[in-house]
């Protein structure tokens, strides 16, 4: 039986699609499931987040074919983990930029922020939202 794939894709776009990529699958594990392009334009690329869901990116373009634009480093996602300390430090090894260290919440998460080499924010933590109704 086939999992259900995500409905939900967060976006962005990067000056440097192929270095961004090689950060988030290092940094974070993001899983690296579809990339299309050449050379170093990525035209879209697919990254899984194994516990579930995932993002689209490709590199920033100005032609006339781009009309899905966002400013490069203007991207900002939470993403769940049940790993957070083994996660930041991994984070960190990679070069990720602190912007929170790694703590617990009032609200019962242990979690952390961080930026990618493109200026994007990455929150990961074991909050996993508020039981739906």
């Amino acid at each position: 039986m086939n999992t259900p794939q995500p409905q939900v894709w967060p976006t962005l776009q990067a000056r440097d699609a192929r270095r961004l990529i090689a950060f988030l699958v290092e940094a974070f594990g993001f899983e690296e499931t579809a990339v299309h392009g050449e050379g170093d334009v990525v035209q879209h690329a697919e990254l899984a987040w194994p516990p579930g869901g995932g993002i689209m990116l490709g590199s920033v373009r100005d032609d006339s074919a781009a009309v899905f634009r966002l400013a490069p480093g203007s991207f900002g996602a939470y993403a769940v983990t049940d790993e957070p300390d083994a996660l930041y430090e991994r984070a960190l090894k990679a070069g990720a930029t602190v912007v929170r260290e790694l703590g617990d919440t009032d609200y019962g998460s242990r979690d952390f922020i961080v930026r990618d080499p493109e200026g994007n924010l990455w929150s990961f933590g074991t909050y996993r939202g508020a039981p739906r109704p």
